[in-house]
């Protein structure tokens, strides 16, 4: 258990996690052009649904350090070294909707952005991100 849920907690911490900045369009439409989101995520709080499903709450800073944003993270674990998620990024604009997977103990994942509200509605594109530490993860979104 004590390992199963250090792997999830570190999954769901990829979920969303570059030391760059964040970019956002100030009042363009997701649907005007490529965007590129840049940011550190920061797992705050973890809590185990099961022993398979874990919530995590995560803070989004810029590479200065200022908060831009806040996700909220459900995080299931099927295998060993594998989990799945479902995130609701906050930030300027809206929300932005992501399902993402790591296959290796959250070292890195990836995934899908589906949608959102306000700036966001009805986006597409794609989420990456990396391990910077136990608790922090380089996230780069690319949507349209």
């Amino acid at each position: 258990m004590k390992v199963r849920r250090s792997i999830v907690a570190a999954g769901a911490a990829v979920v969303l996690g570059t030391t760059g900045a964040l970019v956002l369009p100030a009042v363009a439409s997701a649907h005007d052009a490529v965007h590129t989101l840049k940011y550190i995520a920061v797992a705050n709080k973890t809590i185990a649904f099961t022993s398979t499903t874990f919530g995590i709450q995560v803070t989004d800073v810029n590479g200065t350090g200022k908060i831009i944003g806040f996700d909220d993270v459900y995080v299931t674990v099927p295998g060993t070294n594998t989990a799945r998620g479902n995130a609701a990024i906050d930030i300027t604009g809206g929300f932005l909707y992501v399902t993402l997977t790591t296959t290796n103990g959250s070292k890195t994942f990836s995934g899908k952005v589906t949608g959102g509200t306000g700036a966001f509605k009805g986006a597409t594109g794609t989420i990456t991100g990396k391990a910077i530490s136990n608790t922090k993860r380089a996230v780069t979104i690319i949507y349209s």
